[in-house]
């Protein structure tokens, strides 16, 4: 057996355990990279000191499984991925560069590589260098996964490249210092041969020790290799001062902030990264695949996070808002109204970035939100009206104030964040309607939202004995808070009574301008939330979604199998704690929620969906208060972040619409006095 083919099978062994199935890598990446500019689409990811997922040609695409380096020494062979210890560096905090620092355990190498993208080209550039105190050879081992799937792929040699192909989406790895061999293997085979199909490797020795290496992409073979060619005849250190350069640009126009201002700078950038450059607007609520996306990647049919929610689109549209930046704010708006609105007014559950439906639920949450943010950035036009903002508001009316699922995505009934949001949503677009001179439309939208508004307890507040006044429940699936259903948690076989099982979704009354802060049963609700559903971590308080969650890692740590998980603590909640204390008047408390978010991000800044939520963890991949296999980098939570900061930086809650806490916490103070 040659040694090229010797490292594959070996590579194969260690890295996909002897299995013929694609599997989409971890979901938490302390990396993430692409072109501040839409004329590069291609972005990488990085994690477990290897390069993951690369999306090309738009950001639901992901065409990698694992990139990664092998080192040989006679009929051994270590991977960057197990054999070494792994070290992320940021070297222009103003850049979406990423450097991976991998010491081999035997302490006997050390291989460095900086990753950017060509601003001109669909190239990743990998700057490596290898420093070793022995004779061995440097061995890169790409498992490409073209076109989202893992089993359609064909790979070859084509003069000094090897690419890869699948429909309309190719790949070219080209090294500048060459190669002295190469091969293409297919998993399930039992050699190398000239064109290899199916779930296939490619690997190739590096000529020499210090070497830039070029993975590009294109329709066809020919545009990958010419990309990659190019790339490299500009050389590293050219497109690293043009990609920096172009991201420096943009850091320069952030607000500046008393604290956390390189966690605020990485959060804005990589919620620029994670709007589509072909489908504008298309902003995805994360480049990863939580725990893997099931039992293997072998089909195109796996969206994982790379997909669209109207609802975390409003989030980082807010956040730009915050920031300032409401041409981006307005593009996102464009989106969700000009691409994902239907015929019926509504959105759909999530979509593909060019707006084709992928779940079927119905979250009247994603109905009522745009409509809040559409008020906040005064689109009150004839045509935005017309064809957008009120054929969703009729939606509402028509439809609410039930919905299908929660903000979870899981249960119908009565929800007080859902509620909130299309309450909120109503009395945004009565405004709008005023401003067009649609009176009847406006005056029957307060009517309902002033109805749901005087409800909202009566559906979703219980008196069992818990507190004073009771408290707010997570969901209701009729009108009957006190009746004692039973709500069947999903992914478990746990039923309990709906009594029983809370969530801080109420919050969203109040940042919505629906409830005052001070109001008796959101104080009482509130504590006995922090109660039952906190946890102090060591970086601070964090929250779960519910008690009895289980959307998250088994209990002896392993993937989430949509059986028998655990949920873990979520950094959103966190910071919506902290716009809470903002409405609150307790700005003090909210910086230490600002704190603990900042203290959730991993080495390369990146905030995750969910941290570890104990002391003890099964293995050593878990630490307390840090992130787990979830989607990291999380869009909703670094968005999340970045309102957070901005607002305690102004002293109040910026997305708070006015409209809807003027008629609903305002007056009633003045009704009081």
């Amino acid at each position: 057996m040659s040694k090229i083919i010797l490292i594959i099978a070996i590579f194969s062994h260690t890295v996909m355990a002897q299995r013929s199935d694609a599997q989409w890598p971890t979901a938490a990446k302390n990396g993430f990279g692409t072109s501040a500019t839409p004329n590069s689409k291609v972005w990488f990811t990085l994690a477990n000191g290897a390069m993951t997922e690369v999306f090309y040609p738009t950001l639901d695409v992901p065409n990698v499984e694992t990139f990664q380096f092998g080192v040989m020494r006679g009929r051994e062979v270590e991977n960057e991925i197990t054999h070494t210890i792994h070290q992320l560096e940021l070297p222009n905090p103003e850049s979406l560069t990423f450097r991976q620092v991998n010491k081999a355990k035997s302490g006997q190498y050390t291989i460095t590589k900086t990753y950017v993208t060509d601003p001109r080209s669909n190239t990743v550039l990998i700057d490596v260098d290898f420093h070793t105190r022995e004779e061995v050879d440097l061995v890169v081992y790409y498992d490409p996964s073209l076109n989202n799937s893992g089993m359609h792929d064909s790979a070859w040699k084509e003069d000094d490249a090897l690419v890869a192909v699948d429909g309309k989406i190719a790949s070219a790895l080209m090294s500048g210092c060459g190669f002295t061999r190469t091969a293409s293997h297919s998993f399930g085979s039992v050699e190398s041969v000239d064109r290899v199909t199916g779930n296939v490797v490619q690997a190739g020795f590096l000529k020499q020790k210090r070497c830039t290496l070029a993975l590009a992409f294109g329709e066809t073979t020919t545009q990958a290799t010419k990309a990659a060619r190019l790339s490299l005849a500009r050389g590293f250190d050219a497109v690293k001062r043009e990609y920096e350069a172009e991201w420096q640009s943009y850091v320069a126009t952030l607000p500046r902030i008393a604290k956390h201002q390189h966690q605020l700078n990485m959060a804005a950038m990589v919620l620029k990264g994670l709007e589509d450059k072909t489908f504008r607007g298309a902003a995805i609520a994360s480049p990863s695949t939580p725990w893997g996306g099931g039992p293997n990647a072998n089909e195109p049919t796996v969206s994982g996070y790379h997909a669209v929610w109207a609802r975390d689109l409003y989030h980082v549209a807010t956040a730009f808002d915050a920031m300032g930046d409401r041409a981006t704010a307005n593009r996102l708006l464009d989106y969700v109204f000009r691409v994902q609105q239907k015929s019926d007014g509504s959105f759909p559950q999530n979509s593909w970035v060019d707006g084709r439906p992928i779940g079927g639920g119905l979250q009247m949450d994603q109905v009522g939100l745009p409509l809040v943010l559409a008020y906040q950035l005064g689109r009150a036009d004839r045509d935005t009206w017309r064809k957008h903002v009120k054929p969703a508001a009729d939606f509402i009316a028509r439809r609410g104030p039930r919905t299908d699922q929660d903000r979870w995505e899981e249960k119908p009934g009565y929800s007080p964040s859902t509620i909130a949001a299309q309450i909120a949503g109503l009395v945004c677009a009565a405004e709008i309607a005023k401003v067009n001179g649609d009176t009847a439309s406006a005056n029957a939208y307060l009517e309902t939202a002033d109805k749901w508004a005087s409800n909202v307890e009566r559906w979703t507040v219980t008196g069992s004995g818990h507190t004073a006044r009771g408290y707010y429940l997570r969901i209701n699936e009729n009108e009957d808070p006190n009746d004692g259903a039973k709500i069947e948690i999903n992914s478990s076989s746990l039923k309990a009574d709906e009594r029983k099982i809370l969530d801080a979704g109420f919050l969203e009354l109040v940042r919505l301008g629906v409830k005052d802060p001070r109001d008796p049963l959101i104080v009482e609700s509130l504590a006995l939330i922090d109660q039952i559903i906190s946890v102090k971590t060591p970086v601070g308080e964090a929250w779960y979604r519910y008690n009895h969650d289980a959307y998250g890692e088994t209990p002896d740590g392993g993937r989430y199998d949509g059986r028998n998980g655990v949920g873990r603590l979520w950094t959103l909640l966190t910071g919506e704690r902290g716009e809470y204390e903002i409405a609150a008047g307790n700005l003090a408390s909210a910086r230490k929620r600002l704190d603990t978010m900042a203290g959730f991000a991993n080495d390369g800044l990146m905030i995750p969906e969910q941290v570890w939520d104990m002391k003890h963890a099964p293995n050593p991949s878990f630490r307390f208060g840090a992130g787990t296999g979830s989607a990291t980098p999380l869009a909703w939570s670094m968005a999340q972040f970045i309102r957070l900061a901005m607002n305690i930086e102004k002293g109040r809650n910026l997305e708070t619409p006015k409209v809807v806490a003027e008629r609903y916490v305002f007056s009633h103070k003045k009704a009081q006095k």
